[in-house]
């Protein structure tokens, strides 16, 4: 199975951010009033769905309830699309309308869709955790259509933060698969090893770093395969692979990780079938990794753990 024939969720589609519009307020007025602008609502990060369908629910911005407006773009067909956070007096309105998860609503929908989703989530889980000036405390402002927060007591501007991560398929000289667990997940559930990349560090230096930590494992041949957005809450996944130096017995750190365990192919396989392991979903770059080794699909549905 090549790279090109496995769905990586949230990176596959771009769409036209209107990076244009942002500082114009004109303009900004006549996309949220044209007839065919449509609206998605977020609410604590998740998403409202048709009741009916299921599907994101794609309001026309006229009657759109009371928030903060984010401008994501145009479609293909040059209609503007916008995300609302709805404010806690919607969102208790709101509460009749069913909502799903990001995570729920990607493993359903289409390449582009799975885009505009991420977007609206990312941009609203910034927004609602930055409220405040880190300079002077005092409350910010949605600017340039939600790209931005500006502080109008000391005027300065605060730009979305995006938090990068590693996140590793280990191998062996054997071809097995270095897997880990943690305590709080329940028994049998296995994962690639991950961590965040720390200031003056570059993302193959924290490879190395996060292995060596959480499993004892020393690594070469570093190689980085592809990135995921992932807005749980404001995460960018580098997705990487690498080679253990020579024969090594992997110890988990008891910290991050309690079981740290080699699997080969056909062992995952059948535990996987079996059960008794548990991998993660589709979703995730976590299983683009597993599978990109596996070579094909695992004996499993796809929906995984996280």
């Amino acid at each position: 199975m090549t790279s090109s024939e496995r769905r990586l969720v949230f990176s596959e589609a771009v769409h036209d951010r209107a990076v244009g519009y942002r500082g114009d307020a004109e303009s900004l007025h006549q996309l949220w009033t044209h007839p065919q602008t449509r609206v998605l609502m977020v609410s604590r990060g998740r998403v409202l769905v048709d009741p009916v369908t299921a599907e994101p629910l794609w309001r026309p911005a006229t009657g759109a309830p009371p928030g903060e407006q984010y401008l994501l773009g145009v479609d293909e067909a040059g209609h503007a699309r916008f995300a609302v956070s709805l404010t806690a007096d919607a969102t208790a309105d709101a509460t009749a309308e069913p909502s799903k998860g990001l995570r729920e609503l990607a493993a359903t929908v289409g390449a582009s869709e799975s885009g505009w989703l991420c977007h609206a989530v990312a941009l609203a889980n910034w927004h609602a955790t930055h409220t405040h000036c880190p300079r002077c405390g005092s409350p910010t402002e949605v600017s340039a259509a939600g790209a931005e927060r500006r502080c109008p007591e000391d005027d300065s501007t605060h730009f979305p933060r995006v938090d990068p991560a590693v996140i590793v398929l280990v191998t062996d000289a054997q071809s097995r698969a270095l897997l880990g667990r943690q305590e709080v997940w329940p028994d049998g559930r296995f994962s690639t090893l991950a961590g965040f990349v720390e200031p003056g560090e570059t993302a193959e230096q924290a490879v190395r770093r996060e292995v060596a930590e959480e499993s004892g494992v020393v690594v070469d041949e570093v190689r980085l395969m592809a990135t995921q957005p992932w807005p749980f809450p404001s995460s960018l996944m580098i997705g990487a692979s690498a080679v253990a130096a020579g024969s090594q017995d992997p110890r988990p750190d008891g910290v991050e990780l309690s079981e740290v365990r080699w699997f080969a192919r056909e062992e995952l396989a059948q535990s996987v079938a079996s059960g008794a392991v548990a991998v993660p979903g589709r979703v995730s770059i976590s299983r683009w990794l597993i599978d990109g080794w596996f070579g094909g699909d695992l004996p499993d549905d796809g929906a995984g753990w996280r």
